[in-house]
């Protein structure tokens, strides 16, 4: 008898709990590296912006020289805010990165404490050699685990708090910048230049497409366990879709079951059921309506839409992350939502 498989067997959710947080982790400091990074070359660009005005300034006076001071000043107070705001993301999320390796910590330390203690009681009964005392083994280990879960499960809510206040403060420091005429290409109408809010979904599309080619391949383990870094121990695509839309600052929560995705598009305006309404970064949902897992049986990020035909990145897909290619139907898709 493999006791300590029928231990992790019981303690498949807390598990499920501990790798979630272990995949946010590596998430969360790729993310703080990113924004270090970025306030870093911002500081620097506005430095040399600086040194630059001011020597062409020393050696320029004339009629189109104070026109050419406002508008270099006026750039230098641009690019300040928006390094400012990413030094300040930066510490938000070195927070997260900080909440999310405690929270990790904890639920390791909880699983593992289970396991141990899991294992002592069913080698004992095992020993013992009679199928009344495996029995009572069996009880025992069962009976432990709702405490550690209980545990895992608060570390988890605990977690998830300080990543909706992470979110809030971001979404506040975004504020600062989208005008700024830096980060998001303000546009100059006289030229008819792209508007901001289009040019920040085309942003997002990409980033959502990217994140999503980087999982390809990314398999459950074991193979037919549903044990995923994404999100629960569960059917897996719906988790895997929400968990990129997070990575391009969609504020949508991990998600297991496809219904959901497509009600809160609806909550949101960004449902549809016009198919020739897809477009790279929205995900489409297979079946035939949201209200059940029997009806809402899969989902997938749109990577292209050409001919009547769309590929999607799929999680989940002969357990792992792949690419299909399906035709663009309602007899396969009800619906979509954009991100």
């Amino acid at each position: 008898m493999d006791t300590r498989a029928m231990a992790r067997h019981f303690a498949e959710s807390m598990i499920g709990h501990r790798n979630s947080l272990a995949g946010k982790v590596e998430d969360a400091v790729k993310a703080q590296y990113a924004l270090h990074q970025t306030a870093s070359a911002l500081t620097d660009r506005h430095e040399d912006q600086h040194k630059a005005a001011r020597t062409v300034l020393e050696h320029w006076k004339g009629d189109n020289s104070e026109g050419f001071e406002k508008r270099s000043g006026r750039l230098g107070r641009q690019l300040r805010v928006t390094a400012d705001a990413a030094r300040d993301a930066e510490k938000i999320v070195a927070g997260v990165s900080s909440a999310l390796a405690t929270g990790h910590a904890r639920a390791r330390q909880a699983v593992d404490e289970y396991l141990d203690q899991a294992v002592r009681l069913l080698d004992a009964g095992v020993a013992v050699g009679t199928r009344a005392a495996l029995l009572k083994a069996v009880a025992a280990a069962a009976d432990l685990e709702p405490r550690y879960t209980k545990e895992t499960t608060a570390t988890v809510r605990q977690v998830r708090a300080e990543l909706v206040d992470a979110a809030r403060k971001l979404r506040a420091l975004e504020k600062d910048v989208e005008h700024d005429g830096v980060a998001d290409g303000r546009p100059d109408r006289a030229r008819g230049r792209t508007r901001p809010s289009n040019v920040r979904a085309r942003g997002r599309s990409r980033t959502i497409i990217s994140a999503a080619r980087r999982e390809l391949g990314t398999r459950e383990n074991p193979p037919g366990s549903n044990r995923n870094p994404y999100g629960p121990t569960a059917a897996w695509c719906s988790s895997f879709t929400t968990a990129m839309w997070r990575k391009a600052g969609v504020d949508i929560p991990i998600l297991p079951f496809t219904g959901d995705v497509y009600r809160w598009g609806q909550r949101r305006g960004k449902a549809y059921t016009n198919l020739s309404a897809a477009k790279p970064g929205d995900v489409l949902l297979f079946g035939s309506g949201p209200s059940s897992p029997s009806t809402s049986t899969h989902i997938g990020i749109v990577e292209k839409v050409s001919n009547g035909t769309v590929t999607l990145i799929e999680g989940n897909s002969g357990d792992s992350v792949r690419r299909n290619t399906h035709k663009l139907s309602s007899a396969t898709f009800y619906g979509g939502v954009h991100p």
